[in-house]
């Protein structure tokens, strides 16, 4: 099943509670940045924004029906 960006946006902020991390997945689901664009953004490195990124993500992806 495939979800709208405004679906997503909505599920992120419900289930998400870190604002860091909620503009971390926003970027990446949404807005399709990449790993590093997102470690220079927000000045943390690759290894972090992957380890955010996947944590968010399954906390997410268990949230979908």
């Amino acid at each position: 099943m495939e979800y709208t960006n405004s679906q997503m946006l909505s599920l992120i902020r419900e289930h998400i509670h870190s604002d860091r991390d909620r503009i971390i997945l926003r970027d990446r689901l949404i807005h399709g940045m990449t790993l590093e664009k997102l470690s220079e953004k927000h000045d943390l490195s690759v290894r972090q924004i992957k380890n955010i990124v996947y944590k968010n993500e399954r906390i997410l992806f268990s949230k979908l029906p």
